[in-house]
């Protein structure tokens, strides 16, 4: 009874604390605003890769655009974490933020390929700190009775910047530059930084952490390696060559170092014992398959749409935001699944959706309709959205209370670095594809074809000089038989996800407390 008594009175001081209504409404402005930026920009970036590889080049590197800032930010998510409970959840996100906003007026200024990844590296360090600290913050400012009616809110944001941010992508592409898909989040970024500075004051209570920054070294090292050799092996060097092996044996070894180090941290990047239970093992490995079949349809669908379909930036974005909109239709009817049938035979339906969805994709050629591909991405979008649902509430169920943030972390993070992965291994499917094809051009065509692969921007819209429409038609078929490899891959990756899931146990168990 006196730890009831004790909890209710910490309660009602840490309610005297938080702001009136009226200045909680305007910080909760500030922190949708903030999350918006960060929903929106995978997807509002993915819209307009045709036309930024149009004008900087580089086709064979652009998905490094999507895993730089997918790796950095997964890396930094729990070190930022850490730090608002050291420092406050103040500082923390507008230094968050600003990073992100630098991060996004130097991309919209980059004058190649190169600067642009650089770039959006720095701009995943920044959004490392957007997702993690603004839900915190949440947290912090309303009671648990608030929390669901604001929770919808907040989720509200993700569902909005879902479908609005393709959409938005193409407009700013076809009418503007891509340029100002990067600047918007200025005047948004700020706004958002000017109402958390001016309406949130805490007070900050300290606790002890120790922040794995040596762990989160090692992952950083050990995903980039190899995302490297990835991306350049059978284009910069043959797989079989002592170059591959050097950079995915630097990979292997960065990664064992990182499990050795997350053995004995007191407050590791990545919680191995989450692996130690079949449930959150499987579960986990199925995210990494969400991540993965995500990155495949976010990377390269806006490019099949333009290039091999010869749609509009506009019309690209559409396809993509189908997904956006089948993802939280499932989701939020994901528990009159589960509900009835179990979170394993969930997922499994789930993936045998993507399965389907996949299968419809690899039957698309250049004749095929812009309205069939968008169905298609729905329909995908559905297949995710019950599984990841599905598979995260199923990690939550089965563990304590004490231990149900470590292993929500874990489940998003693993996600995550699916898609960070995902990005990496598509890309390294179609730049291989591209080298093949475009090692042996007709003798009619090969006059007109840059030697490397960034003759595919031929059939982006670029101006290259001499363009014979034979060479455009080849150009066109070799990357329509790259991205054949994608979809290749969402099949591959779809079977791989029920392999998963059937080594799930039929029943979720209450895992034991420790």
């Amino acid at each position: 009874m006196e730890g009831q008594e004790m909890s209710l009175s910490q309660r009602g001081a840490a309610e005297a604390t938080r702001p009136r209504p009226l200045r909680r409404g305007y910080i909760l402005i500030g922190i949708m605003l903030t999350l918006a930026l960060s929903a929106m920009d995978s997807t509002i970036v993915a819209t307009a890769i045709p036309s930024i590889v149009r004008d900087l080049g580089g086709f064979a590197l652009f998905p490094w655009v999507f895993s730089v800032y997918l790796l950095v930010q997964s890396v930094t998510i729990p070190l930022y974490g850490k730090l608002a409970d050291l420092y406050g959840r103040k500082p923390v996100l507008l230094v968050g933020s600003a990073i992100f906003l630098l991060g996004s007026v130097l991309s919209g200024l980059s004058w190649n390929m190169v600067a642009l990844i650089v770039f959006r590296g720095i701009q995943g360090i920044g959004a490392g700190a957007v997702q993690p600290v603004a839900i915190t913050v949440v947290g912090d400012l309303y009671t648990l009775e608030e929390r669901g009616r604001i929770q919808g809110y907040v989720s509200s944001v993700w569902g909005i910047s879902a479908i609005f941010g393709p959409a938005l992508g193409g407009l700013l592409v076809e009418y503007a530059s891509w340029k100002w898909i990067f600047f918007i989040n200025l005047p948004v970024g700020l706004a958002a930084m000017a109402m958390v500075g001016y309406f949130l004051h805490e007070s900050v209570h300290h606790k002890a952490h120790r922040l794995d920054y040596l762990g989160a070294a090692l992952l950083t090292g050990a995903l980039g390696v190899i995302i490297l050799g990835l991306l350049q092996g059978g284009v910069a060097w043959p797989w079989l060559s002592w170059p591959s092996s050097a950079t995915f044996g630097l990979g292997v070894a960065l990664l064992v170092g990182f499990l050795r180090v997350e053995r004995t941290a007191q407050e590791p990047v990545m919680p191995l014992w989450v692996y130690r239970y079949r449930f959150l093992a499987a579960a986990n490995l199925a995210a990494l398959v969400v991540g993965a079949l995500t990155m495949g349809l976010t990377s390269f669908l806006p490019t099949f749409v333009q290039a091999e379909l010869k749609q509009s930036p506009v019309v690209a974005g559409f396809a993509l935001a189908a997904m956006s909109v089948g993802w939280p239709l499932a989701s939020s009817l994901s528990a009159l699944v589960y509900l009835r049938i179990g979170f394993r035979q969930s997922a499994l339906v789930a993936s045998g959706i993507t399965v389907l969805s996949s299968l419809w994709f690899l039957r698309f050629t250049a004749a095929s309709s812009a309205v069939a591909v968008t169905a298609a991405s729905f329909v995908m979008g559905l297949g995710l959205g019950l599984m990841a649902t599905a598979l995260l509430v199923g990690v939550q169920s089965v563990v304590g209370w004490n231990r149900r943030g470590v292993a929500t972390g874990a489940n998003m993070f693993t996600r995550m670095l699916g898609s960070t992965l995902g990005a990496a291994i598509y890309g390294s499917l179609v730049n291989e594809r591209l080298k093949l094809w475009f090692a042996n051009p007709p003798p009619q065509v090969a006059p007109f074809l840059p030697r490397s692969l960034n003759a595919a921007t031929m059939v982006l819209g670029g101006q290259l000089p001499h363009i014979d429409p034979r060479a455009l038609d080849f150009v066109r078929q070799g990357l329509y038989l790259g991205i054949h490899q994608v979809f290749w891959g969402l099949l591959v990756a779809s079977l791989a996800g029920i392999g998963f899931e059937l080594w799930m146990p039929r029943k979720a168990e209450p895992l034991p407390e420790e």
